[in-house]
C-alpha cells in the first residue's frame, strides 16, 4: 500500500480497520475528523509524519492469514505454545480495545440502534467467559497435556492427573467452546453479519470490523483445540494406560 500524506485518516481506516489502532495510539480522531489529511493529523497530534508512515506501511503489509495446515503438524507442546502466544494473547488484547469501542459507539448511537446495547452485553459476558476459559486451560489442561507429550517423547511413564483422564477437562473446554460459538452467532445475527448501517461512522465501522475479526480468530483458535490438540492427546493418553 502506497503512503500519500494528503490522503485522509478516514480513506486509511475504511481500507484496512487494523490502521484504526495506529490513529487511537498517536490521539489521531479517526471518526468525526476522519476527513482530515494524514499531514494535518500529524501537525495536531505533535506526530511526526515518517514515524506514522512507518507504523501504518508496517501493519497494512503483515500477513495475518494462518497457515492452518503447517500449524496443525505441530507436536503437541508446540502447538500449545502457538495456542497460547497467538490466539489467548489476541483475545486478552483485542477484548479491551473492543470494549473501549462498544462502550463508545452505545453512548453515541444507542438510541438510534438499540441492538448495540445487547452487543456489548453479549461481548463483555463473552470476553469475561473466555478470560476464565482461557485460564483454566493454562494452569490445568494445558500442563497436564505437556506432561503427557514429555513422557511420549522421552518413552517414560504417564501419571495421570488428579481429575483423572485427560478426556474430563477436554469435554469441559469443548463445552464451553460450544457456549462461545453460539454467542459469538448472536453478536453475527445481531450486526446483520457485522455490516454495519450507512450511516455508521468511522467508529462504529472499527467496531464492527473488529467484532468479525474477533470470531473468525475463535474459529481457528476452537478449531486447533477441537479437531487438533484434544483428539491428539487423547489419543496419546490412551497410548500409555
Amino acid at each position: 500500500m502506497q503512503f500519500n500524506p494528503s490522503e485522509t485518516v478516514g480513506e486509511w481506516v475504511a481500507r484496512d480497520f487494523r490502521t484504526a489502532a495506529i490513529f487511537k495510539k498517536h490521539n489521531i480522531d479517526f471518526c468525526c475528523n476522519g476527513k482530515r489529511t494524514l499531514q494535518q493529523a500529524c501537525t495536531i497530534s505533535s506526530t511526526p509524519i515518517s514515524v506514522l508512515k512507518s507504523e501504518l506501511l508496517e501493519i497494512t503489509t503483515k500477513d495475518t492469514a494462518h497457515d492452518i495446515d503447517k500449524i496443525s503438524k505441530y507436536p503437541l507442546d508446540m502447538l500449545i505454545e502457538h495456542i497460547v502466544n497467538t490466539h489467548h494473547v489476541y483475545v486478552t488484547h483485542r477484548s479491551g480495545e473492543i470494549l473501549t469501542y462498544l462502550d463508545k459507539v452505545v453512548r453515541v448511537h444507542g438510541s438510534k440502534m438499540p441492538e448495540l446495547a445487547q452487543i456489548k452485553l453479549l461481548f463483555e459476558e463473552g470476553a469475561g467467559e473466555l478470560a476464565k476459559h482461557m485460564k483454566k486451560e493454562e494452569l490445568i489442561l494445558f500442563p497436564a497435556i505437556e506432561r503427557l507429550a514429555t513422557a511420549n517423547q522421552n518413552g517414560s511413564s504417564y501419571e495421570m492427573a488428579s481429575f483423572g483422564s485427560i478426556q474430563n477437562p477436554i469435554k469441559m473446554m469443548e463445552h464451553e467452546h460450544e457456549v462461545e460459538g453460539d454467542r459469538f452467532d448472536s453478536i453475527s445475527n445481531l450486526t446483520n453479519e457485522f455490516t454495519p448501517p450507512e450511516w455508521a461512522c468511522n467508529t462504529m465501522r472499527v467496531t464492527f470490523a473488529l467484532l468479525e475479526e474477533f470470531q473468525n480468530d475463535l474459529h481457528v483458535h476452537i478449531h486447533l483445540e477441537n479437531n487438533i490438540l484434544f483428539p491428539n492427546a487423547i489419543k496419546l493418553e490412551q497410548q500409555h494406560l
